[in-house]
């Protein structure tokens, strides 16, 4: 499915007036927490990141660990794993997945993430590894990107219960579409034991670079996402005194080198018309394709920055049934 946005026709498309004022309140908050010195207000964002606790008893069909990889870091990551699968002693395709949030807010056990990983691992369905990776800008890249690759060794000497392994697939939105591409290229420079990469899945992913392009100019006002909030988090990320031509913002910029010889597995890349990043999500898939990357992308016309958040928006059930497809039958 694709198609282009309205542009400067609008920011969004009709959306119920509950999910309007809910992504203003949102903005409005995240806003008031990015300070102009470059640190976070991460108590006065507290108040509205609602945590879900672990729950070995099933929630919507699916149960749910935490296992910490490295407490020095809090580095930890949350296992779901659907009960019916599990209860017949399946083993299910491993998708490890990195949360949203402009590389600075948001953790694995935020209610939104944790609510949407379960609604993943329950119809796909899938073991899902949501990974609690360190935020900045507290700890600047490349730490996230450490972080998830620490993870994959781990399950790689550990591996999660009922889950396969050699069906292994990276997945993350936002800027955790971007970790999830850098974190499945160091992944293709090394050998493990029993993980086998099968797919990488960025979902409306975090590029960006200097130029300014026709999306970012023209998609004003769209929820969650913004050219302001999305230069202050790449200064919060990107190593001091860099800038967002950095190749981890910009894959394939003046600054970046050759990517011919990078091993990625196959990509499906999932794009909203309506989304301010959407044509460097677009420069990625083309950058990845020219560089003789196996890579589908899907893009929805009308579909907001993570609309597959928002379970009543059509574009989310597409989502889910196009990730299942891939992982499943490629």
């Amino acid at each position: 499915m694709s198609g282009t946005a309205c542009g400067s026709a609008g920011a969004s498309p009709d959306l119920p007036w509950m999910l309007r004022l809910s992504f203003t309140i949102t903005n409005t908050i995240i806003d008031a927490c990015l300070r102009r010195d470059g640190t976070v207000n991460r108590r006065l964002f507290s108040f509205v990141d609602l945590k879900s606790p672990p729950s070995a008893k099933p929630a919507n069909g699916v149960t749910t660990s935490d296992t910490t990889v490295d407490p020095s870091r809090n580095l930890w990551f949350r296992l779901f794993l659907p009960t019916e699968s599990a209860n017949a002693g399946e083993n299910l395709p491993v998708v490890v997945y990195f949360h949203g949030g402009g590389f600075v807010f948001l953790t694995a056990d935020s209610k939104p993430f944790d609510d949407f990983c379960r609604r993943l691992s329950r119809d796909l369905p899938a073991a899902v590894v949501s990974v609690n990776y360190r935020l900045a800008p507290e700890h600047r890249c490349p730490s996230q990107y450490d972080d998830g690759f620490d993870v994959l060794k781990f399950i790689d000497e550990n591996p999660p219960p009922n889950s396969d392994l050699s069906r292994c697939f990276i997945a993350g939105d936002s800027a955790g579409g971007n970790i999830a591409h850098h974190v499945a290229a160091r992944a293709g420079e090394f050998k493990f034991r029993n993980l086998k990469i099968r797919g990488l899945i960025p979902i409306q992913p975090y590029f960006g670079g200097e130029e300014r392009t026709a999306s970012e100019i023209q998609v004003v006002g769209a929820p969650i996402v913004s050219v302001e909030r999305a230069d202050w988090c790449w200064k919060a990320f990107l190593p001091e005194g860099s800038d967002r031509d950095h190749p981890a913002a910009n894959l394939f910029g003046p600054k970046s080198g050759d990517m011919s010889g990078l091993k990625i597995p196959k990509c499906l890349v999932f794009i909203g018309g309506f989304d301010p990043l959407k044509d460097w999500q677009k420069k990625y898939c083309e950058g990845m394709k020219k560089n003789g990357k196996n890579l589908k992308m899907i893009e929805y016309p009308k579909a907001i920055h993570s609309f597959y958040m928002v379970p009543e928006l059509p574009e989310s059930r597409l989502f889910i049934n196009e990730f299942r497809n891939f992982i499943y039958f490629g």
